[in-house]
Parts: C-alpha cells; structure tokens; sequence
C-alpha cells in the first residue's frame, strides 16, 4: 500500500531538522543536500523542491532560530519599567549569542555565512530586533519615561547603539572580558538618551 502524502510543511520541517542535526555532527561544508536526503530516506530532487541551495537551507534553519529567540525574549518582564527591560533584552540577546558560539559552533557557522551572503534571515533578525526595541520604547513613552516622537526611529538608532553586543558575528570577536560591562554601558546610554526631555 502506498503511503499516504504528507503535508509539504511537515517534510520542509522534516528537512530543517534532519539537515540541522548533521550540520551540527559534520559542520556545514562536511555536509551535502544528497546527505540529508540519504538521512531521509527520500531523493535530493525532493530536497530541491522545497529548498533550492544549502544556503537557501541554511537561511532558513537561521530563520527559526531567531523566531525562537526573540519571541522568547519579547516576554521577559513584562511588567518592570522600559528602562530595566531594555537593559535586561539587551544583554539576554548578548547572552543567547554566546552560548550559541560556545555550545553550538555549527549554528554560528551558519550565521557566519547568512552575514557575509547577505541572506533574508539577516535582515529578518534585524527587523525582529528594532521591532522589540521599538515595543519597549512605546511602553516606556506611555508611562511617561521615554520622550521621543518616533518609536520606530528610536529603535533604529538604539538597535545600532547595541550593535557590537548583538551581532554575533562582532561577538565571537569581542573580549569577553568586558563584554557585561559593555552591555550595562550601552543600556544606560540607550536609556538616558530615550529619557531625555530634549530628545524631542
């Protein structure tokens, strides 16, 4: 008996799961789109259907990643002051990227490479990063302790105050050292200037 069809989102997660797995045991270059088919039981052509690169693959597997982060992050005490907030996202994205380089290299190696290829998940990640800003600053200019015009903008410029804490890439080459007071320097900046009066 034939087996039943599956959905097309069931084997693209399917995919994503099987070729993370063996970037993680081989490493990206150690790895061909024909090893994951293999690892699935189906054909590389079937691969291609749904993927068409590795690095159109690798893309994505970066995609959820930074869903998964920053959605977990977006929630993190939601009921402390903007201020504390914004030092706490900071520094907690800071966080996640280190360990990620520590504990998985073959995630970093993918970002490494989404980086310099310019691929759609770097822009997606930085999107996700200044709309979180940009939530945190309008609840900071609702309660009276943020005073800017544009949430939007402000965003834009506090995501590049952070820069150097929150592009891994800058991470993986940073002096660890110093790396925490770095991100509570950053965060008093950012906020001082977002509390400004004059900042109008």
């Amino acid at each position: 008996m034939r087996r039943p069809r599956r959905k097309a989102e069931e084997t693209r997660e399917d995919i994503l799961q099987a070729a993370e797995t063996l970037f993680r045991e081989r490493g990206i270059a150690g790895c061909s789109i024909a090893d994951i088919a293999q690892a699935l039981s189906m054909s590389p052509a079937n691969i291609f259907k749904h993927f068409h690169s590795k690095p159109a693959l690798v893309d994505a597997i970066c995609e959820r990643h930074i869903h998964h982060l920053v959605d977990r992050l977006a929630t993190l005490d939601e009921q402390a002051p903007a201020p504390t907030r914004m030092a706490r996202v900071a520094c907690n994205i800071m966080e996640a990227h280190l360990q990620d380089i520590r504990e998985n290299p073959h995630l970093f190696e993918m970002i490494l490479m989404v980086s310099k290829a310019n691929l759609p998940s770097a822009m997606i990640y930085r999107q996700k990063i200044e709309d979180l800003f940009a939530d945190l600053i309008t609840q900071g200019m609702a309660a009276g302790t943020y005073h800017c015009k544009d949430a939007n903008a402000a965003s834009q410029r506090a995501s590049a105050a952070f820069a150097s804490i929150l592009h891994p890439v800058l991470l993986a080459n940073a002096d660890l050292g110093e790396l925490h007071d770095r991100c509570d320097g950053l965060a008093e900046l950012v906020n001082a200037a977002l509390q400004n009066p004059f900042a109008k």
